[in-house]
């Protein structure tokens, strides 16, 4: 072909677009400020640098990470390729040595005849065809460009989060669904708490470990966002008479306002995922499952989500990115990895897999064939391109936002194995067409 895409960014998102793009005979530019300039998170000069754990979660297809890695696999990801080739015994998930993993990814794009690897920083947007796969923390010049080209309010830089659980994990038996003062639809599920609950909860949350502010985190995020643990020290009924406030929901099995209530608001439009409202949290994932689940209506709940606060450059995507990550008003631009809304490292190398093989298709005069919420890779880039996600936040994958099957299975494991049997299923239907 005669047309080069560029590719920012030799993280696993922009290794694994350039390797798609390249293998499908398209001249690939890819370029990696390493050495030349690191981030605070950064220490070694190879691609495909995991800056966190060496996990890359569960391998197991009950579990949706382990279906979208599975996906990755039979649509010849380099980064699963590689991830396999390397792996360490970790029980049922997929971890990897770290070193001589990213070691093998960077060998195999530097052999590669199509790429050609451009070292240094960019400061600026690219001309033609190109993919920015540059992370959360985007160099300070490329997030000036980016954010002249998007917009201030589309592209966010300090961020809040709250746990996001299940609805089918919910004990309804403890929970109720209202609206406050019966006003309007009954959108929120409230799980009340009583006297006793309530003291045990807030002392819970005044207690429990906070999760350490790395040195790539900016510590004046707080004074902009209170967590609610914060909040509950300020005093033993802040949290009754703000988050937690019980008026005007009356429990329907007494007719009277519980002590406290939280509330439960639906993240997506298929009404699978809920978030915790107002539990923006910097408490430790693990402490979180524990106090949270004091709750009764959450004691069985899974966590698709636990709370973050920290510095995270990530595209208000819904707004700007359609399903093969491209800006919906300039689609020889598209934009891969983390800073797209996906969060994790396979989730980041699916949206490199779809953006590479979308611009691929793009430059060679054909549609990318389109693969929908019935499969992993699909679900992901479903939900960052989902205009009536109002409050958008990153995700790992999950099988809240992939299709039920629409009939009924018992037992959740069995349910999650019959899902990833028909997402698997569709992508060896469609492997010959990607």
């Amino acid at each position: 072909m005669s047309q080069t895409v560029t590719v920012v960014g030799a993280g696993l998102a922009g290794c694994e677009a350039a390797w798609q793009l390249a293998q499908r005979g398209i001249d690939v530019r890819l370029c990696e400020m390493k050495p030349d300039k690191r981030t605070p998170a950064h220490h070694a000069d190879a691609f495909a640098e995991l800056v966190c754990s060496n996990s890359l979660r569960s391998d197991e297809l009950a579990n949706a990470a382990g279906l979208l890695k599975e996906e990755l696999r039979r649509l010849d990801s380099l980064i699963l390729s590689c991830a396999d080739a390397h792996r360490v015994e970790a029980g049922g998930a997929l971890a990897v040595d770290r070193e001589a993993f990213a070691q093998a990814v960077t060998a195999q794009i530097e052999r590669h005849p199509r790429i050609q690897i451009v070292r240094g920083e960019v400061t600026a947007l690219p001309a033609g065809p190109a993919i920015v796969a540059t992370g959360p923390l985007t160099s300070d010049a490329l997030f000036e460009a980016i954010h002249r080209r998007v917009g201030g309010e589309l592209l966010h830089f300090f961020d809040a989060a709250a746990p996001i659980v299940t609805a089918e994990s919910i004990d309804m038996a403890h929970a109720y669904v209202a609206s406050r003062y019966g006003k309007g639809s009954a959108d929120y599920i409230n799980c009340p708490l009583d006297r006793e609950g309530y003291e045990a909860f807030r002392q819970a949350l005044t207690t429990a470990e906070q999760a350490p502010v790395h040195g790539f985190e900016d510590a004046k995020v707080f004074e902009g966002c209170m967590p609610i643990e914060v909040n509950a020290r300020r005093g033993a009924d802040t949290l009754r008479y703000g988050i937690l406030k019980p008026i005007g929901l009356p429990d329907p099995k007494t007719g009277k306002d519980p002590y406290a209530v939280l509330q439960l608001r639906r993240d997506n439009a298929q009404g699978t995922l809920y978030n915790l409202v107002g539990c923006q949290t910097h408490l430790k994932w693990g402490e979180q499952k524990r106090v949270f689940s004091m709750i009764p209506a959450l004691r069985q709940a899974e966590f698709v989500r636990y709370g973050v606060m920290h510095r995270n450059t990530f595209l208000d995507a819904p707004r700007l990115l359609d399903a093969t990550y491209a800006l919906r008003d300039e689609p020889r631009l598209r934009f891969a990895g983390q800073m797209t809304g996906v969060e994790g490292y396979v989730e980041s190398t699916a949206s490199g897999w779809v953006a590479g093989v979308a611009t691929a298709c793009a430059v060679q005069g054909r549609t990318m064939p389109p693969l929908d919420r019935q499969t992993a890779i699909g679900a992901l880039a479903c939900y960052i391109s989902d205009h009536t996600v109002t409050k958008f936040q990153p995700m790992n994958i999950n099988f809240g936002i992939i299709d039920p099957l629409g009939y009924r299975i018992k037992g959740k494991r069995e349910k999650n194995l019959a899902i990833s049997e028909r997402a698997l299923a569709q992508i060896d239907r469609l492997k010959g067409e990607l």
